[in-house]
């Protein structure tokens, strides 16, 4: 009987575990969904041809103000999967981190903008 009740258990513990790690998965699945979404976004920004004459703060402001829906997703996205992998953290630092990801895309759009426009003549 107790062999038995031990066997129930562990199945019951390898069960949450499996579901604790298919959520994280999924988490996992749906920031890397949110921050490709986001970069294609960005990119379709970049590559708008009304951008060509922009200065780097004017393409700065204009990224900063792009693709609002992508950019909440993406956050949400992984705020809610650095909050199923560390769940002992803050969620405030998630947030920091998500908002710093955020920041990171928009500042290596606007590098890329900065070394790839021709030069002034």
């Amino acid at each position: 009987m107790r062999m038995l009740m031990m066997g129930a258990a562990l199945a019951m513990m390898t069960s949450a575990a499996m579901a604790d790690d298919d959520d994280m998965r999924g988490a996992q699945k749906l920031a890397i969904q949110g921050r490709d979404d986001y970069w294609h976004c960005l990119a379709r920004e970049y590559s708008r041809d009304s951008n060509q004459g922009l200065s780097e703060q004017d393409f700065s402001r204009s990224v900063a103000g792009a693709c609002p829906s992508e950019r909440q997703y993406y956050r949400v996205a992984l705020l809610d999967y650095l909050t199923t992998q560390y769940p002992n953290i803050d969620s405030g630092a998630h947030l920091a981190t998500a908002n710093r990801a955020v920041e990171a895309a928009q500042k290596d759009i606007v590098t890329a903008f900065v070394k790839h426009r021709p030069p002034v003549k």
